[in-house]
């Protein structure tokens, strides 16, 4: 029977690099030297029990053997090193299925903007919980400062203490007008940060406003549904002029929460974590149990009510969307 083309390759040597790309198919990996690879994967990678959509991710740090077809210089990724983290994510839609965003992050930068579009406490909160899970320290950045009015502003001075009170550092910031770039700019010098937040918050301006060389593409909003239109296809990580990589990720519809038991969320809310020891018994969901000390500093307003919304919504297994009407502390 005769060989297949597949099979026609001849491998030069072994290299290792991170991942900078990935199409779903090919994946672009960046050598120490600075040389840049069109890789893909061998068969089974997506056979060997990995759950996600996505074996690998922008940020991986990879083996590949380079082959040679057509005189095209290729490689075959057949080793992915171990993460010190990801981030990774349950699809709205698919719920069986899940998407590893990105991999081995120093810092992870959640945009927010509260009306156009607007970005739901709960999304916020899902995100920070899977940070949390994944040791990722994330700064929260309210983006957008120059077009709210006042009441807009005041909205946005009630999530950030809401946020800063928990631990989270919060910025406002303004890829218009330059506002708190240069405080974002020192944050990212010396890590691999990534940029993360619904289509539409900014995400692609910013980085723009950061690196203007890099030109990133943009789009305005939806004026008719005040939604984002999806700017960046995929994942992409880039070297910056001044010491830092930046990975700039598609928009997230939704945020699902992955792989985690109704007894560890609460370890991922620090102001849970922090108060779960007072409660009278040891497996207290913070639900109906009596002297729960979550639902005392609740009514005594030391934990936010959004964030302990968010909190029954994950444990419950409700989307981001569940309506709160029905929701009583």
């Amino acid at each position: 029977m005769p060989k297949k083309i597949f099979f026609s390759f001849t491998f030069e040597k072994v290299m290792t690099g991170r991942v900078y790309k990935s199409t779903g198919s090919w994946y672009s990996v960046k050598t120490e030297l600075g040389e840049m690879y069109k890789c893909r994967i061998k068969g089974k990678f997506r056979i060997k029990g990995i759950k996600s959509t996505n074996p690998i991710a922008v940020g991986d740090i990879v083996d590949f053997e380079l082959e040679t077809d057509n005189d095209q210089e290729s490689g075959i990724i057949h080793n992915i090193k171990d993460r010190f983290n990801y981030i990774v994510r349950k699809s709205v839609n698919l719920s069986k299925q899940t998407h590893i965003i990105s991999a081995n992050i120093d810092l992870v930068f959640l945009m927010i903007t509260i009306n156009n579009p607007p970005t739901l406490t709960s999304f916020i909160d899902r995100f920070l919980v899977t940070a949390e899970a994944y040791s990722i320290k994330t700064i929260l950045l309210f983006n957008k400062i120059d077009t709210y009015d006042e009441d807009t502003l005041n909205e946005v001075k009630y999530l950030a203490h809401v946020y800063r009170k928990i631990g989270y550092e919060c910025i406002g910031v303004s890829a218009v007008t330059g506002k708190n770039v240069d405080k974002v700019k020192s944050l990212m010098r010396g890590k691999v940060s990534m940029f993360s937040g619904h289509s539409g918050v900014g995400k692609s301006t910013l980085v723009n406003a950061i690196e203007p060389s890099l030109n990133i593409k943009t789009k305005e909003i939806s004026t008719q549904h005040m939604q984002g239109q999806h700017t960046t296809t995929f994942a992409e990580m880039f070297d910056l002029s001044f010491d830092a990589k930046i990975i700039d990720t598609p928009g997230i519809k939704g945020f699902g929460v992955v792989d985690m038991d109704k007894e560890e969320v609460g370890d991922y809310f620090p102001e849970i974590f922090k108060l779960k020891q007072d409660c009278k018994f040891n497996n207290c969901l913070h639900t109906k149990e009596p002297k729960c000390a979550i639902k005392k500093a609740l009514d005594s307003d030391e934990i936010a009510f959004s964030r302990y919304r968010s909190y029954l919504q994950i444990i419950e297994g409700e989307d981001e969307h569940y309506r709160t009407d029905n929701w009583e502390k």
